[in-house]
């Protein structure tokens, strides 16, 4: 796992200000220059495609026990309780990968679901859309601002550590208003 580690005093922090949707693709940049179907970026919580999402025998293998489908109801994404059983417990997400879509929207569900997944012991985390690059990477960032209390710009790197992502521009945009408004509310 990547060194998620925030500064030594709480001062480097605040004095830092929210990063600039060209910040953030400069980051982005920076990060893994690929990715694999599946990859862990926090621990017991996976970003992946489509692919996996629909391969119950490679979610059994890695032992997802929790999908959450940035995606569901698109064109490629089989998911939903039906399909995964009593075994994954399942979020879908109807969510496009198009800058004016309002992904925050869903922001505080989908934190609140991994959240409690990851407080059961055990279990593990499949967040998906298609290609496992946007609108899943969305999700994961706000969960890790929500409730790891990262903020956006330290997100960022420990998610791209492990994975190439690359949010599209309005929902950058969108990720940088929720750090602002956890910043002025104190919370990183």
């Amino acid at each position: 796992m990547a060194d998620t580690s925030l500064p030594d005093q709480e001062g480097d922090l605040k004095a830092t200000p929210c990063p600039s949707v060209l910040e953030l693709e400069e980051l982005l940049r920076a990060g893994k220059v690929s990715c694999g179907r599946v990859d862990e970026v926090w621990p017991n919580l996976f970003i992946g495609d489509v692919a996996t999402a629909n391969n119950r025998f490679e979610l059994w293998k890695l032992g997802i026990t929790h999908v959450l489908n940035a995606a569901h109801g698109g064109l490629y994404c089989q998911g939903g309780p039906d399909f995964y059983g009593s075994r994954v417990t399942y979020l879908g997400v109807p969510a496009q990968d198009l800058p004016d879509f309002d992904i925050s929207a869903y922001f505080s569900s989908a934190a609140d679901f991994i959240h409690r997944a990851l407080s059961t012991p055990g279990a593990k985390v499949l967040v998906h859309c298609v290609v496992g690059v946007s609108r899943s990477a969305t999700l994961v960032l706000a969960y890790l601002m929500l409730h790891q209390q990262l903020p956006l710009r330290q997100a960022v790197i420990a998610v791209r550590a492990h994975r190439w992502v690359f949010p599209n521009r309005g929902f950058l945009h969108q990720l940088c208003k929720l750090d602002q408004k956890l910043r002025d509310a104190g919370r990183h």
